[in-house]
């Protein structure tokens, strides 16, 4: 089936088709909940509870083309995941805007792409796993949702300058855990 008439048959209840959806975007979707929640079984539920919503909410989706469903159901789930953290209070952006312009202003070093480019996706996904729930999640939203800051902001309730800097952090902690386990494998 194409994505118009999967939503289509999903808006009717049709469970062939909310099967067909499910084994379409399961595994892309569930890649999703894994860059926002720390634990496995967390992300697990996550893709559960979002499909849940999925099901739920496709009177709403409207058919733009080609990967319009895929994207829709994306940003289900990414909702969802950040609901999920809310609720859990899990993001703290309890910071102040002098703090942070402070820290922000010290240099850090950056790894080398090539350097990034060696770790293995598993190794890297681990890294990204150990950032604090805040710094994750605006790193995610930024670069890989292609967010703005200023959208960020809006979607997490936080000023702009908060989600800079949260940015900013997490790609400083990105790039001491990379520069850190490049020499290690060197070493060895």
């Amino acid at each position: 089936m194409e994505e118009q008439e999967i939503a289509n048959k999903c808006r009717r209840k049709d469970r062939e088709a909310q099967q067909e959806l499910y084994e379409k975007f399961g595994e892309y979707l569930f890649r999703i909940c894994l860059r926002y929640m720390k634990q496995r079984s967390d992300a697990e539920d996550m893709l559960q509870e979002s499909f849940l919503k999925i099901f739920d909410v496709i009177g709403k989706f409207k058919w733009l083309g080609k990967g319009s469903l895929r994207s829709w159901v994306a940003r289900v789930t990414i909702n969802e995941c950040l609901q999920k953290l809310r609720k859990k209070k899990l993001l703290d952006f309890s910071e102040s805007v002098e703090n942070s312009k402070n820290t922000c202003d010290k240099p850090y070093e950056s790894p080398e792409k090539e350097n990034v480019n060696c770790i293995p996706p598993a190794v890297l996904q681990e890294m990204l796993l150990s950032l604090p729930d805040g710094y994750r999640t605006v790193f995610n939203l930024y670069v890989f949702e292609k967010k703005s800051h200023r959208e960020i902001a809006g979607m997490l309730g936080i000023n702009e300058k908060s989600s800079s800097s949260q940015f900013y952090r997490a790609r400083k902690q990105l790039a001491k855990k990379i520069i850190n386990y490049r020499k290690k494998q060197e070493s060895v």
